[in-house]
């Protein structure tokens, strides 16, 4: 492989923004140092009031999200979980349901594994996957 198409350098704010925030999965071209089968990661940027349309249900991966800055809360079956504090994270594993709703405008980063083809919630607010 030649070694200019081994890496890759951005932004994130602005690559996330053309695919739904995400930075790194399997939806991303083979060949791209981003194209992973392995793990996805999202570069998530949450106005204020935004929330996930529905619950995720049947969740097949598992997650780390950590609080870059803002504050996000997360809805589990029987239990909230507030990041308050850059650096707060929660991590949860399939078969765990969840949503979300941004208390402040708010970034947070992210790391789902394994990046599953073809899953994903489609939705007029769905730009938010997470």
């Amino acid at each position: 492989m030649n070694d200019d198409l081994a890496i890759h350098t951005g932004k994130a704010a602005p690559d996330a923004a053309a695919d739904r925030g995400w930075l790194l999965g399997h939806f991303k071209p083979p060949g791209d140092p981003r194209h992973s089968e392995d793990v996805e990661i999202k570069w998530g940027v949450h106005p204020k009031g935004e929330a996930r349309e529905r619950w995720v249900t049947g969740e097949r991966r598992t997650a780390l999200q950590v609080l870059i800055s803002g504050r996000f809360r997360l809805e589990f079956p029987g239990r909230t979980v507030v990041l308050a504090e850059q650096g707060d994270y929660v991590v949860w594993g399939r078969g765990v349901d969840h949503s979300w709703y941004a208390e402040e405008d708010t970034v947070v980063l992210t790391v789902r594994w394994p990046s599953v083809p073809g899953y994903r919630v489609d939705g007029p607010a769905d730009g938010a996957d997470l």
